[in-house]
């Protein structure tokens, strides 16, 4: 039986809208993703929103995808519903160039479900982009789903022999498809019983027509929290999102992490909750507070900004050397950073200056700069690093080019010494759960000692946190299991791609 949590709670044609982003203009061209520093890290697969019991709830779903850009830049879309019908308006691109006031209007309705996406599994394309939509005998459904299932392809084929027709590519899509399928006499049991047929990461936020719904795989991969909109002449507005940073934006009141296997209703009577899987050790993602997430956002119990501060410090105490400044690699080294400095008694300086409005594209030099695409990203302040022996603080070395680019940067302004020291561990193995990851042949980690990265990338020294110091760091008053299989190779779950896991051939 779903069990009741707490009171209070309020709930668009049946047709799908689609909605492309204008393209750029002739004399500018998109911006290969090998030029930036941030496309040699771990790019992060989604961020999902739900909103129930707001007169304008696609603006607020709106509000809070614009908090969770850095989660996705590839595609967003909301999905709204008014207690009969529900609409959907999706499109390629970034949230605030897909959602125009005019385009807003076109969703009414007091709740509501919203999307960005960057894909792990299924093609970069509009019919891929969410929230997924899904006619079914269990009624009109709709999905977002942040995350990567990893027995999708037995689960989709069974589905298709039993008459099941896919219109994406997407995992997410399997989900809808089980409930549809299921045999449960109630679409609550329906939703519980299709989640325990699937395996990997998933956090998810479903709509019908007159409910939402939310839900974490068992093992917590994911973070999902839930909030409330006071709203002291009726009932609350509930809120769902990926991040906590999404609710301040909102004004909305913290409650709680989603627990891993619970499904959470919300419906205009109030929210119930139940656990539809147990007994399955918590693996949630450690990278979450390495990189991915907001330092402004609570996750797993925990504040982000708190858990960098203490990576930096406890690198310090690692591998602290003589040095005359820090200087992190914006914008994922900079909380780290400050913890170092602080750590060992040396100052810290913004001795790289981060260009934020490069855009997706841009006009062409005329004559090939080298290291363009780093210059165009990031520029050294020289009197802060001439002369200076520079600790140089960055979150991730994953294929280690931007990092070498990065070092001959700050040695071209005429550094003394470079030496970089990296917060997490070494990055071995790749992510199977919603994560964007080279092969094991591209992570430069697990075909090089840290000795020869250090020459490859050209610093004075390198050292990384070790993964006991990180997961001390990253500690909360609540015992949480995180997975570390980026660092150890040893995965929480079965099914893993053993192709990807091969090392390189050739060195690089």
């Amino acid at each position: 039986m779903i069990g009741r949590l707490f009171q209070g709670v309020a709930g668009v044609a049946d047709e799908t809208h689609s909605f492309h982003a204008g393209s750029a203009a002739p004399s500018l061209i998109p911006v290969p993703c090998s030029l930036f520093p941030a496309f040699d890290k771990l790019h992060e697969e989604c961020g999902v929103v739900a909103i129930h019991g707001h007169p304008d709830a696609a603006r607020q779903a709106y509000l809070a995808l614009y908090a969770l850009q850095h989660r996705g830049q590839e595609s967003a879309g909301i999905a709204t519903a008014d207690g009969q019908h529900m609409a959907n308006i999706k499109g390629m691109g970034l949230v605030s160039e897909i959602f125009t006031d005019d385009v807003l209007a076109k969703l009414p309705g007091s709740m509501a479900i919203g999307h960005t996406r960057y894909s792990t599994t299924g093609d970069s394309a509009l019919l891929n982009a969410q929230p997924i939509r899904v006619e079914s005998t269990k009624g009109l459904i709709a999905i977002a789903h942040n995350g990567n299932l990893v027995n999708l392809g037995n689960v989709r084929a069974r589905l298709e022999r039993d008459g099941a027709y896919f219109q994406t590519t997407s995992d997410s899509e399997i989900i809808v498809q089980l409930i549809a399928h299921s045999h449960a006499g109630s679409l609550v049991d329906a939703i519980a019983d299709s989640l325990g047929q699937i395996d990997g990461a998933f956090s998810i936020v479903m709509m019908t027509r007159d409910r939402i719904f939310a839900a974490r795989d068992p093992r917590g991969f994911r973070p999902l929290s839930i909030g409330r909109i006071r709203n002291p002449e009726g009932p609350d507005t509930i809120v769902f999102a990926s991040e906590s940073c999404a609710f301040d934006l909102l004004r909305a009141e913290f409650i709680r992490d989603i627990l891993p296997g619970e499904l959470v209703m919300v419906t205009e009577d109030g929210v119930t909750s139940r656990q539809y899987a147990t007994g399955v050790p918590q693996s949630s993602c450690i990278f979450e507070h390495v990189y991915f997430a907001r330092p402004d956002s609570r996750i797993y119990g925990r504040w982000v900004q708190e858990s960098r501060d203490q990576m930096g410090r406890q690198l310090a105490r690692e591998s602290g050397i003589p040095a005359d400044v820090v200087v992190p690699v914006p914008d994922s080294g900079v909380t780290a950073a400050l913890g170092y400095a602080e750590e060992a008694g040396l100052p810290f300086r913004f001795g790289l200056i981060r260009n934020h409005y490069v855009g997706r594209t841009f006009i062409e030099p005329e004559q090939r700069v080298r290291d363009f695409g780093v210059r165009l990203k990031l520029n050294p302040v020289r009197n802060l690093l001439e002369g200076k022996r520079v600790i140089l603080i960055d979150d991730s070395i994953i294929r280690g080019t931007t990092s070498r680019k990065i070092v001959r940067m700050v040695r071209g302004a005429g550094a003394k010494e470079v030496h970089l020291r990296i917060s997490c561990p070494p990055t071995i193995s790749p992510c199977f759960y919603g994560v964007d990851t080279p092969s094991k042949r591209d992570l430069i980690a697990a075909n090089k000692s840290i000795e020869e990265i250090r020459r490859y990338i050209g610093a004075d020294s390198l050292a990384y946190l070790s993964l006991d110091g990180l997961l001390q760091c990253c500690k909360g008053k609540d015992p949480v299991g995180y997975c570390t299989a980026c660092y150890t190779g040893n995965y929480p779950t079965g099914w893993v791609d053993v192709e990807e896991l091969q090392p390189a051939i050739a060195v690089f």
